[in-house]
């Protein structure tokens, strides 16, 4: 990224413990930002020129919507009885997916992206349940080919989809490159999903707010994190309202059928790749969700479908409104 382009979105904000450059810019179909605070211009322009590029790798190597991703080869060759090899990165998170599909019973599954081809969620109507069986016919980590290397899925029409990891996984990796180049103090943020890099120069945590699902504008929580992750699910960014029932947009593979048990859950983790997947098994976990969260031991904040709040036993929130 040019510094001219750069600048245009590169500000410099007072904050506790001194100024802090925030750089703005798109990526992922989301709206992202870093804070970078304790070092001039120049340093701030490479650090972010340095983010932004890895980011657009990992959002190239992976894209559904990139004809020369590996996702898409992977995709081109379903049904065909082809195998795939993939280099060892994309074996990590395949690698990954397969871990979580397991420890899930089923409930988190990168084949399940194609029921956005029943499911859409710019108009207000719920599928034809043939269409939605048919989708549903498509989905299946279960049968699909993966030996470590190559990579196999059988039925035409099926597909993989990093969708729920690979925004996660690039906050990780930007984090862990800024922190490699000696930045120790600033904020990763993904489309709201996030990692610190380290504390405010003057040792203060950052408050990291949660928005709330039902208060456009208003925030759930603030939370203060001196170092770790924290990402969040829920059913309010993308959703339609059909005869005042809400949809949303996370669903159940196993039933092709949007979440309703949960407005909101973030969860706090050391990596943003962890705390992602712990939100997303979470919201598919139904009314297990919280003892499910307190059994990995990590922070987390639920609001209910009845707007009550379930936190970890020694959450570090400060909850200062309620669903």
């Amino acid at each position: 990224m040019a510094n001219r382009t750069l600048a245009q979105v590169l500000t410099l904000r007072p904050g506790p413990g001194g100024p802090v450059w925030v750089i703005e810019f798109m990526a992922m179909g989301s709206p992202c930002r870093l804070h970078l605070a304790g070092v001039a211009l120049p340093r701030a322009q490479a650090l972010a020129e340095l983010a932004l590029a890895e980011v657009q790798r990992i959002e190239q190597a992976w894209s559904r919507y990139l004809d020369d991703s590996v996702v898409s080869r992977i995709n081109r060759a379903a049904g065909t009885g082809k195998v795939v090899a993939v280099d060892a990165e994309t074996a990590h998170l395949l690698d990954f997916a397969d871990q979580l599909w397991r420890a899930s019973e089923g409930r988190f599954d990168i084949t399940s992206g194609v029921l956005r081809r029943a499911w859409n969620f710019r108009q207000a109507s719920v599928p034809d349940a043939a269409r939605l069986a048919q989708v549903c016919g498509l989905i299946g980590w279960a049968d699909v080919a993966w030996n470590g290397e190559f990579i196999s899925l059988p039925r035409t029409g099926m597909e993989i989809d990093f969708g729920g990891l690979g925004k996660e996984y690039a906050v990780d990796r930007v984090a862990t490159l800024l922190i490699e180049a000696g930045q120790c103090s600033g904020v990763v943020n993904l489309g709201g999903d996030l990692r610190v890099l380290g504390p405010r120069p003057d040792g203060q945590a950052w408050q990291m707010a949660v928005a709330h699902p039902r208060q456009p504008g208003e925030n759930l929580v603030s939370w203060p994190l001196l170092e770790g992750a924290l990402a969040t699910s829920g059913d309010y960014e993308r959703c339609i309202d059909v005869a005042g029932r809400r949809y949303a947009h996370i669903l159940d593979p196993r039933t092709g059928w949007p979440v309703s048990d949960w407005q909101s859950i973030s969860v706090h983790a050391p990596a943003c790749l962890a705390a992602g997947a712990l939100c997303t098994v979470a919201m598919l976990s139904g009314p297990a969700a919280p003892d499910f969260l307190r059994e990995q031991g990590v922070d987390f904040v639920a609001c209910d479908a009845h707007g009550h709040l379930f936190t970890s036993e020694d959450t570090r929130c400060d909850l200062r409104a309620a669903c």
